[in-house]
């Protein structure tokens, strides 16, 4: 195997795939350093904006790109109101109700994705997509715009948490909600612009994974590992870390190929999140300790 086949058929995928986890894995970050839980709904929640996707496309016959924004917007809407109907009233108690809390949220939004749309595997559109050729590197247009669309999703949002005064308190309630409280910071308004910034990019990984391959009502959940793998990877609480940490679980599952059968890839996420939890729990990038 030559330099050019390993880049196109491992480095390539694998990068296009750990910008879809990176979109996952700053949402969790993000829920954990604010909300303090891992929040197990975050790949159904990925699910139901792929789908919602779908619905757009099929419903108003147009380009799935244009689709993606509308799938954002309601699936941020969607997470908002989960909080508000199923982890408000649990915010005083411990944290490991509120993780059973959101077990249960997401066999309840896989069943809704199940009747709506169906079990049977579905596309945003048919067809064979041929990469086109620059240099010798095989590249689609798609797998350029998930990589696109992921700097520039996650580099809007370091803008607003570094240059805008929610985006401040957002980091202010992760470094010391107590502090931040007695600030005066409006905890309510915080925790919904958390869930808004979660919900939105789940859209976007349930999406980038759909159109690089295809829409499964199962999907998010074959994707919860590899996203907080990464998360932790990379230092949980830091968006930055999450991104990084999405690049090497995706580059290491496409690379694994080479020595183990390609079913067995997702094993790569487990082997990277248990070391990390061994050697390193605060991650690559120094995050909060779990």
């Amino acid at each position: 195997m030559d330099i050019l086949e390993l880049v196109n058929f491992y480095i390539i995928p694998g990068i296009v795939l750990g910008s879809i986890y990176a979109l996952g894995a700053v949402g969790i970050t993000l829920v954990f350093a604010i909300l303090r839980y891992a929040h197990l709904a975050h790949g159904d929640l990925a699910t139901l904006g792929a789908f919602v996707a779908l619905a757009c496309v099929t419903a108003l016959g147009i380009s799935p790109l244009l689709a993606l924004p509308m799938a954002i917007v309601a699936t941020a809407a969607v997470a908002v109101g989960i909080d508000k109907v199923f982890y408000e009233h649990l915010r005083n108690r411990p944290k490991i109700v509120t993780v059973m809390a959101s077990l249960g949220v997401a066999l309840m939004i896989r069943s809704v994705i199940q009747v709506v749309w169906g079990v049977d595997t579905q596309t945003y559109s048919r067809g064979i997509v041929r990469p086109e050729d620059y240099f010798g590197l095989r590249i689609r247009d798609r797998e350029f715009y998930t990589v696109f669309a992921m700097l520039l999703l996650v580099g809007g949002l370091q803008l607003f948490l570094t240059r805008t005064k929610w985006g401040k308190a957002m980091r202010a309630m992760s470094d010391n909600p107590n502090l931040a409280l007695l600030s005066g910071i409006d905890n309510k308004k915080v925790v919904m612009l958390t869930w808004l910034v979660a919900g939105g990019l789940c859209a976007a990984a349930g999406y980038f994974l759909g159109l690089n391959t295809e829409l499964k009502s199962l999907m998010g959940w074959s994707m919860l590992l590899p996203m907080f793998a990464a998360a932790i990877l990379g230092g949980v609480g830091r968006v930055e870390g999450a991104v990084l940490g999405g690049l090497v679980v995706g580059i290491a599952e496409e690379l694994s190929v080479l020595w183990i059968p390609s079913e067995y890839k997702a094993a790569m996420a487990f082997v990277i999140l248990l070391f990390m939890l061994l050697v390193r729990p605060t991650g690559l990038l120094k995050g909060k300790v779990l």
